[in-house]
C-alpha cells in the first residue's frame, strides 16, 4: 500500500449564548457602522464541531473515543458558554470581541492541549446555518 490513509473523526455539540459585537475602544458611531444590528446584545444557537484525526488503535478500533471527545468539548468549552453573555460571563473571552472567529480560535486554544500532538485538524463554530468560522492547524 502506498502511504498509510489518513482517518479523521468528527464530534459536533451544541450551545445557546448571547453576545454583542463591540469593540469598547471605539465610539458607539463607529461601533455600528462596524458591526450594524450585531452591536445590540443579542443570541445564537452554535455548533461547535471538532475534527480530529490519527491512526485507529489496533485494540480499540477507534481513533478516538467520541465519548471521550464529547466529554473534552463539555468539560473545556460548552459548559462554560452555554446560555451565557460570552461578553462577560465567560472570563477567558473577557478580551476577544465574541465573532465567530474569535469563538473558533478560542475554542482551538481550549482543546489544543488535551489532545495528542498533531492530531486536532478542526475547530469550527457555525453561528447560524449559514455562518460559520473555522480555525486549523498551520493558518
Amino acid at each position: 500500500m502506498k502511504g498509510a490513509a489518513r482517518l479523521r473523526i468528527s464530534r459536533r455539540e451544541g450551545f445557546n449564548a448571547a453576545h454583542q459585537l463591540s469593540d469598547p475602544g471605539l465610539s458607539e458611531g463607529e461601533n455600528v457602522r462596524l458591526y450594524g444590528k450585531c452591536v445590540n446584545l443579542h443570541g445564537h444557537n452554535y455548533v461547535l464541531e471538532v475534527v480530529v484525526s490519527g491512526a485507529i488503535n489496533p485494540t480499540t478500533g477507534y481513533l478516538m473515543d467520541l465519548k471521550r471527545l464529547k466529554d473534552l468539548m463539555v468539560d473545556q468549552i460548552i459548559q462554560h458558554v452555554d446560555h451565557r453573555n460570552l461578553n462577560t460571563d465567560v472570563p477567558w473571552l473577557r478580551d476577544r470581541i465574541p465573532t465567530a472567529e474569535n469563538l473558533a480560535l478560542a475554542f482551538w486554544e481550549r482543546l489544543h492541549p488535551h489532545l495528542l500532538e498533531g492530531s486536532l485538524q478542526r475547530v469550527r463554530v457555525y453561528e447560524t446555518e449559514k455562518n460559520w468560522a473555522e480555525c486549523s492547524e498551520g493558518d
